[in-house]
């Protein structure tokens, strides 16, 4: 054999080998920034503890993305310490002294689990992030407003919200809440809806009831944040994505807060960010769609 085809044969071989390779590969999850560009988690998490606030939008039922928040909780911790909090959409703000005493060690896991009112699943999501916050002494603050609130928007739009106790504004973003309806998220909504133009009141007080607890979430995060603590927040992407919902409500409340976005989406090829997943965020999570959901 000559000394061409020798050489021929090798980088025959040698090419088969890498794309067979490639073709086993079978990645759980890749990052994209905004524009589309491949990033190393490494390289995220360098962006991310520049953060004050980190919204990390959630498919619920997705375990990578809850895997990913668990570790990035930690090394956003590693990183500032005693000057870290979380918040999460899952619990509500009206069990903020539940979790406390749960977190300080006062009262035990199961009581905490049965009066704190968490989502059915919980156990295998949200548990092991608020075990490190335990065991790590980080705060953990409940967010969201309380859903018995959000349900009297939705029927009966934000002002019925008018005469509610000062014991219950506790726990609710500032009132009167501001709500731009041109936002193209609450647009979507309201097209979803049935109400694609405003007047569709059914329609307008269920969007109202979504910024009434993208308002709420960015309360309690200004809160912390304004306190000088930096603030991983656990969301659905609907509260975060596109730079809205939450994120708008931060802006309005503390323009000089900087925040960055995660979203989850799914997608059969990892190797490239569809145009419709671009901008969604600073940075997408993208998952396999045939991955396991938890429920």
């Amino acid at each position: 054999m000559t000394r061409l085809s020798l050489l021929t044969l090798l980088f025959f071989m040698f090419s088969t080998g890498i794309a067979t390779a490639t073709n086993k590969d079978k990645p759980a999850y890749q990052l994209f920034n905004a524009k589309g560009k491949q990033v190393r988690y490494s390289k995220m998490l360098e962006e991310l503890q520049k953060a004050d606030v980190v919204l990390f939008g959630e498919q619920h039922n997705d375990p990578i993305a809850h895997w990913l928040q668990l570790e990035v909780a930690k090394d956003l911790h590693k990183e500032h310490q005693q000057n870290f909090a979380i918040g999460a959409e899952m619990f509500e703000a009206d069990v903020q002294l539940v979790l406390n005493e749960y977190l300080s060690g006062q009262v035990a896991e199961n009581n905490f689990e049965q009066e704190s009112r968490p989502w059915n699943n919980y156990k295998t999501d949200y548990r092991p992030v608020v075990r490190f916050a335990k065991e790590a002494s980080i705060p953990f603050i409940a967010t969201n407003v309380p859903r018995r609130y959000a349900a009297m928007v939705a029927a009966g739009s934000l002002k019925a919200l008018e005469n509610v106790s000062e014991d219950a504004k506790r726990y609710i973003a500032p009132l009167p809440v501001q709500v731009d309806m041109d936002l193209p998220g609450y647009k979507n909504m309201l097209a979803m809806f049935g109400g694609s133009t405003h007047g569709n009141t059914k329609s307008e007080n269920i969007v109202q009831a979504q910024a009434l607890k993208d308002a709420t979430m960015g309360h309690f995060i200004l809160r912390q944040a304004n306190s000088g603590k930096k603030m991983l927040h656990l969301n659905g992407a609907y509260h975060s994505d596109n730079f809205e919902g939450i994120g708008w409500y931060l802006k309005q409340g503390n323009p000089q807060v900087k925040t960055l976005t995660i979203t989850t989406v799914l997608q059969e090829d990892l190797d490239k960010l569809t145009e419709e997943n671009k901008q969604k965020a600073d940075f997408i999570l993208v998952v396999p769609a045939s991955m396991t959901r938890t429920y």
